[in-house]
């Protein structure tokens, strides 16, 4: 390695996972305890948001440091590429001088100008047994990281992480390790509710025990796979080490959305735009800039990623991000960037809304398939959880926030010269000719996953 290189960056982006169960984030259950030293050597935000929910949307935001109006990609089924205009992560490294590799995320609107794609198993089922997500990545990140620390270039590694991603289904011992109970004792009947949602009873069927009856047991699966992954990714963290590149590597984690898993009855996904799927990890550890044990309580956004990580490593791109770097709010310089976000969902239901350190105003731009309200306002303060809908008894509160949101479309609008992307998503529900669901019944009978191979065609299919 020539000592006057860049420093390189090593990106995690783990796929479904909730802040709240990490233990750096304060999770009783001791899920992440190599993650958690990370933290300790660097930077955790504590209020990371994920805005543009799900997958395909969160990672274009992500990996360009751009919202979902510069992008244009919002919907999970995004048709087309990135648009040309916006410039990647990968596309301005790689004109720095850098060796690029992506490893598990092959397609995606935000992944676009990589040298190299090297894809692992991700999914699984029931009959499959057991799910090595992260050692399947491993085999493929472990070699790669070997052959780009020899070279003279730096580099950039992205690692796409898919154990808190549905099916749940992580080796032993973790598959117990949260969980002591009978998953199948006929006296609990938590999973009714699950398993007769129409639209996903095939799909939990298909990975899920027969017969399970506690959804104790799947949510322990759950943090399981949060905790396997966790194990597998200190074997990236030492191969890094082993390699004599901990001095000059930016080693980043970045959750894309969160998970529900039995709230606001959406079941064991990440569609919505509740707290659960809202509320992401932000880690970033890099000694020579950023001091060991910062807690960072100011709001972040996906799209502030991409500044910071060029900050880190001295680069100008000569691009007007939407999103800021943090490190002044690491210096102590500023205590937040926006605390006032703009957020969307377009998975299995179109949905978008004004989110405030108080309050949240979601408006529903068509019915969705769990029959919610077209207008839901909470109260973050006094009802964190989400559960009191206050639309109706708080009418001047909610005309304020959708005025707040409307103004900033408009500007975002006028800014760009381009429409908000969540209006023009025809058959975003994958359905084409279909248009928008007329009722909440029609979304219900409409939608439907089955099996693990179908939703991975799914996932397969939005990035084309």
């Amino acid at each position: 390695m020539s000592s006057g290189r860049k420093p390189n960056i090593v990106l995690f982006g783990v796929d479904s996972l909730r802040a709240d169960h990490m233990s750096c984030y304060g999770y009783p259950h001791q899920t992440t305890p190599h993650i958690d030293r990370l933290a300790q050597g660097g930077a955790l935000f504590e209020h990371n948001i994920s805005a543009h929910i799900p997958t395909t949307s969160a990672y274009s935001s992500m990996l360009t440091g751009m919202d979902v109006f510069s992008t244009q990609v919002v919907a999970l089924r995004h048709k087309g590429g990135l648009r040309p205009e916006v410039t990647s992560l990968a596309e301005i490294l790689r004109g720095q001088g850098y060796n690029t590799t992506c490893i598990g995320f092959t397609g995606n609107p935000g992944s676009r100008g990589f040298d190299t794609y090297l894809d692992y198993a991700g999914w699984g089922s029931w009959n499959e047994g057991r799910s090595p997500k992260a050692e399947n990545l491993n085999e493929k990140a472990i070699p790669e990281l070997v052959r780009l620390a020899e070279d003279d270039k730096p580099f950039f590694l992205f690692l796409r992480h898919m154990d808190p991603h549905a099916p749940y289904l992580p080796p032993a011992p973790f598959e117990r390790m949260f969980y002591h109970g009978n998953e199948s004792d006929p006296d609990n009947r938590s999973m009714d509710p699950v398993m007769s949602f129409k639209p996903f009873c095939d799909f939990f069927a298909s990975w899920m025990p027969p017969g399970i009856s506690d959804k104790d047991y799947v949510i322990a699966q759950y943090d399981g796979a949060i905790a396997y992954m966790d194990s597998c990714i200190q074997t990236i963290l030492n191969a890094i080490e082993a390699q004599g590149l901990s001095d000059n590597t930016v080693i980043a984690l970045n959750g894309d959305h969160g998970e529900t898993l039995y709230d606001h009855d959406c079941y064991f996904d990440h569609h919505g735009i509740y707290e659960p799927t809202l509320h992401v990890p932000l880690i970033i550890n890099y000694p020579n800039k950023i001091p060991a044990g910062s807690r960072l309580s100011g709001y972040s956004q996906h799209k502030d990623l991409v500044p910071t990580l060029l900050d880190l490593v001295d680069i100008d791109a000569g691009i007007a991000f939407d999103g800021k770097s943090l490190l002044p709010m690491v210096r102590g310089e500023v205590a937040s960037h926006e605390s006032e976000i703009y957020i969307t969902e377009c998975t299995w239901m179109r949905k978008h809304g004004w989110r405030t350190p108080e309050w949240k105003l979601i408006i529903a731009l068509e019915p969705d398939f769990h029959f919610k309200p077209e207008i839901e306002l909470y109260n973050l303060v006094q009802d964190p959880d989400e559960n009191n809908n206050v639309a109706e008894q708080e009418p001047e509160m909610v005309a304020l926030l959708r005025k707040r949101m409307d103004d900033y479309i408009a500007r975002r609008e006028q800014e760009t010269g381009l429409s908000n992307p969540i209006h023009t998503q025809g058959d975003w529900h994958g359905f084409e000719g279909l248009g928008p669901f007329k009722t909440s019944q029609q979304a219900y009978d409409t939608l439907h996953i089955g099996d693990p191979k179908q939703a991975a065609r799914l996932q397969a299919k939005s990035r084309d």
